[in-house]
Order: C-alpha cells, then structure tokens, then sequence
C-alpha cells in the first residue's frame, strides 16, 4: 500500500468510553473518495501467509495495534535462540542446536556422541509430551541438562575448539535473521536472548553467521574455563526448556533497567519457551510468535493456545520483520 494512498491516526490520551481503547493505531485506507478501516491483516500482508495460524485474530488485531502506537521507544524484544533464530530445517536436514553442534565435532570423543544420543531418546519425547504438564517434566528436564553437561565436562573440551567447531558445523540461521537484528540495534531496541543450550557456542554463531550488537544481551549456560582455558564445568544456574521464566535474569536488575518497554515481541519455539517474560515486570503487551517446527497435527491446538501467532515449518523472519516494519 502506498503511504500516499493511506493516513495513520494515532489516538493519544482520552476518554476511554468515548473510544474504548486509549493510545491505540486507527489505519484509514482511502479509494474512490470512500474511507475504510484497515486491519492488522490488510497492513500486513505476512500475517496472511499460508504457514501462519491465529487462533485469536481479535486479540493479535489489539495487540499489535497497541504495539505500533507505542513505537520503537516502548519495544523490547525476548528470543529463544535453537530453532528460533536458528533454523530448524534446511535442504531437507534438522540444522543442529548449540549442543548438537558440540555432538557433531569430530574433536570430541565418540563416547560424548554416543551418550548424547542416548539422553535425546531417553529425553526429548518428554519435553515434547502434551499429556504431561511442565511441573511433570520439570525434573527430568533438569536430569536430562545435567547429566548432558556433566558428561561434556569428560571431553577435554577446550576454549579455542568453539570458533572451529561453528565453522565446521552445518548451523544456519533463519532467512532475515540479519535484518531482524539490525532494525533492532538501529531503532535501539534491547534483544534477550534466552537459551537453553551454551552460551559460548551460540554466541558463536552469532559472531560467524550475524552480529553480536550491543543491544543484544545473551543469557544461557556459559561453559567455566581453567588457566588453560580447558572446560572444567559449566557456570551459574542451570537453565533449560521450562525454567527460563526464573533463571537469574529475572532475578537481577536486566528489566527494571527497562521499566519503560512495557511492549514485549516474544519469540519460541517450545511450549517452554513462552514463559520467557514471565519476569518483566508490569507488561502492557505480550504478543507471543511460536515456531512449530515439527508434528504439527499433535502440537498445533496446545500451540495456539500458548503462542498469538503460529508459524507452521517457516523457516523465515519475515512475520517478525513485517511487524517491526510497523512499528519502528
């Protein structure tokens, strides 16, 4: 739509049972002199893709609207990072997570891939089982992090084999990752990054495959070096899949230092992931995007009912950044 053919009014402070709503964006499209409304859906095409489900197109109209009226200066961003920022699939094969691509260096002895292996089995159909509740996983979560972390510790892992091992690894990030980063660095808009693989080798990934902003702040498991810089255990608090909502970035000063973004765009891919800003405190608006990236038909109503917007196997940025289009 040309700006020309379009005029945004913003309503500011008013009486809210004369309008309804305060501060929110009315979008008027005009033609053949006649005055119509516009949606959310109208200005933004990408919401109309076929691998995107809403469950609640009333709810995501007023947020994002919302969201808009309040600009890049109320914004904060809260991403997952593994199958979220990076890729799922590419050319038909599952891109590798930050543990996945540790499992895939050859460097590392065959022991750590054969029990990597054997915990993902043991494991992964529980995270992903939509019978159990997240308090019902929760522990085997912690089991399956812990065991994989201590088992890592036997590898003789050393600091200088990070930058090597993304190198050789076959991760990639999702299309329009790069221009996703750098709106939000140029609008000045913070980025959490919070995962829960290792903080090392994803920011690695970042360095290799985007760039690592000021604006962006990573919290995830941080491998500890000794005086050698050979991995001796792992730092701080363990964080995984269903405790990212009270990891000790919630416990710290991160969101009162933006006590004024009280619009949040989050972004997951498991059920886990969208308890993500849980922490921040007094938010105006949470407009959840939840990446589905496999069995869609057994996952998609417990989607829906988690996330606002639904992406089915897209492998794109391209919802994110046509919201921000808007709202930078």
């Amino acid at each position: 739509m040309a700006k020309n053919e379009s005029l945004r009014i913003v309503l500011g402070i008013g009486t809210a049972a004369a309008v309804g709503i305060i501060g929110f964006g009315y979008f008027f499209h005009y033609r053949n002199g006649r005055k119509r409304i516009l949606t959310v859906f109208d200005m933004i095409p990408e919401l109309n893709n076929p691998t995107v489900r809403i469950k609640d197109r009333e709810s995501v109209e007023r947020k994002i609207r919302q969201i808009i009226a309040g600009g890049a200066e109320k914004l904060q961003v809260i991403s997952d990072f593994d199958h979220t920022i990076s890729k799922h699939t590419h050319n038909g094969k599952i891109v590798p997570t930050c543990y996945g691509i540790l499992e895939s260096y050859p460097l590392l002895p065959q022991f750590y891939r054969e029990k990597a292996l054997q915990l993902k089995e043991t494991y992964y159909p529980i995270e992903f089982c939509h019978e159990m509740t997240n308090e019902e996983k929760y522990p085997y979560m912690v089991e399956w992090w812990t065991k994989a972390q201590n088992v890592l510790i036997q590898c003789n892992l050393n600091r200088g084999m990070i930058q090597d091992m993304v190198e050789k690894s076959e991760v990639i990030v999702r299309d329009g990752s790069d221009k996703l980063l750098l709106n939000l660095y140029k609008h000045d808009v913070p980025l959490l990054v919070f995962s829960a693989g290792v903080g090392d080798v994803l920011e690695e990934v970042i360095r290799q495959n985007l760039k690592m902003y000021d604006n962006v702040r990573v919290v995830s498991n941080y491998l500890e070096y000794n005086g050698n810089g050979d991995v001796i255990g792992f730092k701080g608090h363990l964080i995984h899949t269903f405790n990212k909502n009270e990891t000790a970035i919630h416990n710290s000063d991160y969101f009162e230092h933006l006590a004024s973004r009280h619009n949040i765009l989050l972004m997951g891919d498991s059920i886990g992931d969208c308890h993500m800003a849980d922490g921040c405190p007094d938010p105006e608006i949470v407009l959840k995007i939840g990446f589905l990236n496999h069995g869609v038909e057994r996952l998609m109503d417990k989607y829906l009912d988690l996330y606002d917007i639904v992406l089915l196997e897209n492998e794109t940025m391209d919802v994110a950044n046509a919201l921000l289009r808007e709202i930078l």
